[in-house]
């Protein structure tokens, strides 16, 4: 999916207009973004968990998905919910 698109079906879940719709997504992205820069791990329910990891050599970007994330992949045979 393409940003215009993810945009458009946003808009339409939350109700509001796309240019709405693209302020929010933005601010959303600019907090992950500023937060991945302080090195503080941004956890977000039924998406799962972005941080930061200091290596000896090196710096990686790590997600860790949540439960529900990994039972919609197949990753789960232990979550119990609706997916």
């Amino acid at each position: 999916m393409k940003n215009k698109e993810f945009i458009s079906q946003y808009a339409k879940k939350m109700g509001c207009d796309e240019a709405t719709a693209k302020q929010q997504i933005q601010g959303f992205i600019e907090v992950v973004l500023d937060s991945m820069k302080n090195r503080d791990s941004v956890t977000i329910d039924q998406l799962g968990k972005f941080y930061i990891e200091d290596r000896k050599n090196s710096t990686v970007f790590k997600f860790t998905p949540a439960q529900k994330l990994k039972a919609i992949l197949g990753w789960s045979n232990t979550f119990k919910g609706e997916i």
